[in-house]
Order: structure tokens, then C-alpha cells, then sequence
């Protein structure tokens, strides 16, 4: 370990993490670094050896109690030599005192219960082609079922969007929301029956298929009017999304759709997972940032 480091990331290797996880094969956004840096500009951590990146992994703050743990990656030709655990002991250490966050996958489930994480649930990322209602295709009128309107996100307040947010959330995370949903190339739409939200969707560019996050909604009807609006800016309305198993209408809704499973992470907290209307999140935001 002679000559190791640990650094705050910089811009370059933010891009530079995002390809790593992308040759992980998580397809992550094309564009998710830069909503990542605002979330908390000193949360990414970058492990070095002789000035060389040989590590990464996210210690994200959100708000004054919780904290949420990604982009946990040892490159290939350095794993098993210690900077993994040198690197996961700064994070957790970043985020001492606080609740705790992060999506396992299944090979690392019995390490990060070592550390005091236990499973909430499994999100488990389905993905296929979602057509649009009708022969027609497109909706141009935005209406959907039971008085829902669809509408594009920007045209309603901030605050409205915010404290919506944080129904399915542990902590406010403005800074980061603002961001995910208004950078260039990403849909962001809000459904809306009788002047309230009942629905948020943003749909994003990726290496792979389109990845939707967050998808929260009322019911059944609200998140598939939501999902098939999301799906006309995907190529091919071919789409990922990250259900939450403990909504079983939600993973009833994908199957139903015809999408599949392909892959899964168990959802870990190091306390009692938090209070959030796991009734309404058919699609969480990010594995990588929560």
C-alpha cells in the first residue's frame, strides 16, 4: 500500500467513475455525474496508488441524519490487495452518526453485514420495450385516468416537487432533485389530479436502456399513464427501471407490461429503515445514490 491516497474527486473523476460503473455493467446515466456533484460536492472519494486511480466509492450526506453508500468499485487488477476496505472504512467514517444507506448486490450482501447493514428490501431492476397507449402512439393532450393530467415537471413550483420528493425520501435533497431532473436530455413529468401531485417520473439517457427514476405514483393507473409518456423518449420505448419488491402492485404492473428482471441489490440500512410511502415508489432513483 506504499504510496496510496485518498482524495476527494474532481470533475474528470467523476466522468471517470461513471465509465467504471458502466463497465460493471450498472448502465448508469449519461449524465447522472453531474446531478451526483451537487448532491454533495465532497462525497466522492477516490483511492490511489503512486497517483494512480485504483478505487472509488460515495459517501453522500443528505441532510443532518442520513447518509447513502455507492460506486463502491476496486479495479479488476487491484482487488484483494486492501484498498477496497481502506476506501469503505473513509466512508463509513464520513458518514458516522448518521442512518446509513446502500443497495448490495448479491455477492456483497454478507460483507456489508459485517459492517452492520441489513436488508429492507430487494430492488430489482426490470427491463423491456413499454408501447404507448393506442394505436396512435403518443398522448399530445397529456390526459389520463380518473382526472390525471401528465405534465412537464418544469412547469410546476420547485417546492411543490420537493416536498413531494420527500415522502419517498429519508431527508431533503434539493440541490441533488433540481439538478436530476432539469439536466439536458432527461424528460422530467408530474401527474396531477385536482391541483395535487400524485406522480413523478424522469427519464434518462444511458450506454444501455433508458433508465426511469425515480417513478412514484398513486396508484397502478397514475404510474403506467407516467410510464408510457417516459417510455416515447427512450429509443425503441425500451427502458430500465429499479422496482422496490415490497410493492407488490408495482412488480405486478412490470410483469404484467411483459418487462423482466435482470438484475437485483438488496436495499441495507445500518438502523431501522426509514418511514417512506414504499406504497407510491414503483421505481427508486438511483442504486447508486438512493
Amino acid at each position: 500500500m506504499t504510496g496510496s491516497e485518498i482524495t476527494v474527486a474532481g470533475a474528470a473523476d467523476l466522468e471517470m467513475i461513471r465509465d467504471w460503473a458502466d463497465e460493471e455493467g450498472w448502465n448508469p446515466g449519461d449524465s447522472d455525474r453531474f446531478a451526483f456533484a451537487v448532491a454533495d460536492p465532497g462525497g466522492f472519494l477516490v483511492g490511489r496508488l503512486g497517483g494512480r486511480p485504483v478505487a472509488c466509492v460515495s459517501a453522500v450526506r443528505y441532510g443532518a441524519g442520513f447518509g447513502f453508500i455507492g460506486f463502491y468499485i476496486v479495479r479488476p487488477s487491484f482487488r484483494g490487495q486492501g484498498h477496497g476496505i481502506r476506501l469503505w472504512r473513509a466512508a463509513m467514517e464520513r458518514l458516522d452518526g448518521r442512518l446509513i444507506g446502500l443497495d448490495g448486490v448479491v455477492a456483497q450482501q454478507d460483507n456489508y453485514r459485517k459492517s452492520g447493514f441489513r436488508p429492507a428490501w430487494n430492488n430489482v431492476r426490470y427491463e423491456g420495450v413499454v408501447v404507448p397507449h393506442g394505436s396512435g402512439g403518443r398522448d399530445p393532450d397529456g390526459a389520463g385516468p380518473g382526472g390525471i393530467e401528465v405534465v412537464d415537471a418544469a412547469t410546476l413550483s420547485f417546492g411543490r416537487l420537493a416536498a413531494y420528493d420527500r415522502r419517498f425520501f429519508p431527508e431533503s435533497r434539493d440541490a441533488f432533485l433540481s439538478a436530476w431532473t432539469a439536466l439536458p436530455g432527461r424528460t422530467a413529468l408530474a401527474a396531477v389530479r385536482e391541483g395535487r401531485i400524485e406522480g413523478l417520473g424522469v427519464i434518462r439517457p444511458c450506454s444501455g436502456p433508458s433508465r426511469i427514476g425515480p417513478l412514484y405514483a398513486a396508484d397502478d393507473g397514475v404510474a403506467l399513464a407516467l410510464l408510457r409518456r417516459l417510455a416515447q423518449h427512450a429509443p425503441g420505448g425500451l427502458v430500465s427501471v429499479d422496482v422496490p419488491d415490497v410493492n407488490e402492485r408495482a412488480v405486478a404492473l412490470f410483469k404484467g407490461l411483459g418487462l423482466v428482471p435482470v438484475f437485483e441489490a438488496a436495499r441495507m440500512y445500518t438502523g431501522p429503515a426509514p418511514e417512506l410511502e414504499l406504497a407510491g415508489i414503483y421505481g427508486v432513483t438511483s442504486l447508486e445514490l438512493g
